[in-house]
């Protein structure tokens, strides 16, 4: 199996880096904190935090499912797309 290339690596990172900014200005707009975030999604508040510091685990760039992501957009009251940032990475191995 190929493996992705830093070029790649940095451009997840980068995107993971976007969608922390958007989670936390959605959640801030929404008047709402980590906790209630995370509890009404499903997830520990240290698993929500982590999605805001664009990570899944240290050093690691957040890799957040959809059915997470559906769910923070549900609590949140904004569709998928609010969070998501608008350029997608190209992440096709080459």
């Amino acid at each position: 199996m190929a493996k992705r290339t830093e070029v790649e690596d940095d451009a997840w990172r980068s995107y993971a880096a976007e969608l922390a900014t958007n989670l936390r200005q959605i959640r801030l707009g929404a008047a709402l904190s980590q906790e209630d975030v995370a509890y009404r999604s499903g997830l520990t508040r240290y698993t929500y935090q982590k999605y805001e510091k664009g990570e899944s685990a240290p050093g690691r760039p957040a890799n957040p499912t959809i059915r997470t992501l559906l769910a923070i957009s549900q609590v949140l009251q904004v569709s998928l797309t609010e969070i998501l940032p608008g350029d997608a990475p190209d992440l096709r191995l080459r």
